[in-house]
């Protein structure tokens, strides 16, 4: 190997290295003026902190709701008596308006059966003791009347005449949907975090 074409192979390999290193860096400085863009886009600590609630039902009585403002809309929390349980459990599928559960908790493809709606307590056991769901009238975003109102034991929606049981089922009138049940889970014992 003369000198020359050693000359020749540590200058190409001496540009290369440079041509690496100056691509590098401009990789670097555009990521660096791109990333402050993207961070931007990203929800606020504030925003990141109302997209969760915690309840605490310990002073909810068996038969009685409690109602919460979650982003904006209202969330029935129904500690549901033995009678409102087996009503909800007793329904036929085949009479229900909706035959899907509305619940992101038990998956997109469940059905409408009460066990699919209600919520699981902490130990993991399903009761249904427990109803969560968003007090807003899947017709037209009225909020329904609970506490047994309508033909069927559950919430009426005073606007149109919607009657949903007491799963949140629709059951008659122009409401195309069950109302929905927000994402929601028991903590512990006494408490439900929504979202």
């Amino acid at each position: 190997m003369s000198h020359a074409e050693d000359n020749s192979s540590s200058s190409g390999s001496r540009r290369d290295f440079l041509f690496y290193a100056t691509g590098g860096v401009g990789a670097v400085a555009v990521g660096a003026g791109v990333w402050p863009l993207i961070n931007q886009m990203n929800p606020s600590a504030d925003v990141q902190a109302a997209s969760t609630l915690r309840v605490d039902v310990s002073g909810v009585p068996v038969g009685t709701q409690l109602t919460v403002l979650f982003l904006g809309k209202p969330v029935f929390i129904r500690h549901r008596n033995g009678e409102e349980i087996a009503a909800a459990q007793e329904v036929d599928m085949a009479d229900l308006v909706d035959d899907n559960a509305r619940n992101p908790n038990a998956g997109a493809d469940a059905d409408a059966a009460d066990s699919n709606r209600s919520l699981t307590a902490f130990n993991g056991e399903n009761t249904g003791e427990w109803l969560v769901m968003q007090g807003v009238c899947t017709h037209l975003g009225c909020v329904p009347l609970g506490d047994g109102a309508g033909d069927f034991g559950g919430w009426f929606c005073p606007c149109h005449g919607s009657h949903y049981d007491t799963s949140g089922r629709i059951r008659r009138g122009p409401a195309p949907e069950n109302l929905p049940v927000p994402p929601a889970v028991f903590v512990d014992e006494t408490t439900i975090l929504l979202g």
